[in-house]
């Protein structure tokens, strides 16, 4: 079977199973996250159906971000995942399912779990990317309003004077995580990507400082030197 009526087949279930009203972990979010991962595959030796399996399931279980046991959406993800693979795709094959389970369980940022193979690196980065540039800025702020944070600290946007809370501000999140991922990534395309588009939210940091001080037409260039991501 080709890999494009496995993507379809996985789209059909997730279209039947899998209603959600979590913008950032969507049927569109999948998407993404497979195009993306062909793209850091492209010149790779991988087992295609693995990366596509996972990319497609690596969040059929989310906890929200503020849950107790958001640090093991992964695992119970894949465990679902071969659970769902076993019952409705049962001509998937079984000599992948640890590997396909690995991907998904090392994708997550709050597992901390070590990718150990190429599909499970092209895989995480695929989904890091996902945080990043306009897509990631859109989601951090859909995420946000969903649990009701506020979108910044008033009294202290960029945490000069306190520490950061992105449990609370939405803008914390950028400092606390999405700024740090271009240094986890796994393959050198993801880095490069991961920095880029690192930068993009940087600007709209940068942009936000301004207008806070009343200025609407410029960046502030404290605030893009500050946050100047690492190459």
């Amino acid at each position: 079977m080709t890999l494009h009526l496995w993507q379809q087949r996985f789209e059909t279930w997730l279209h039947d199973h899998h209603g959600s009203d979590d913008a950032a972990h969507d049927l569109s979010h999948f998407r993404r996250v497979w195009a993306t991962a062909q793209q850091l595959a492209a010149k790779e030796e991988v087992d295609e159906l693995v990366v596509l399996c996972a990319c497609y399931f690596h969040d059929i279980v989310s906890l929200p971000k503020n849950h107790p046991e958001r640090s093991r959406s992964s695992q119970l993800a894949a465990q679902k995942t071969l659970s769902l693979l076993q019952a409705d795709f049962p001509d998937f094959p079984e000599e992948l399912y640890a590997s396909v389970a690995h991907a998904i369980e090392a994708h997550s940022h709050s597992a901390s779990i070590t990718p150990l193979t190429l599909e499970a690196k092209i895989v995480q980065d695929a989904d890091r990317l996902e945080s990043l540039g306009a897509i990631g800025l859109a989601r951090v702020f859909a995420v946000a309003g969903k649990l009701n944070f506020s979108l910044f600290d008033a009294d202290d946007p960029f945490a000069d004077h306190r520490g950061l809370n992105d449990q609370r501000y939405a803008l914390d999140h950028f400092q606390n995580k999405l700024l740090r991922l271009p240094q986890t990534m796994q393959t050198e395309q993801g880095k490069a990507l991961a920095v880029h588009n690192a930068r993009y939210l940087v600007q709209f940091m940068a942009k936000m400082g301004a207008e806070l001080k009343g200025d609407y037409l410029h960046c502030d260039e404290a605030i893009l030197a500050r946050f100047e991501p690492e190459s």
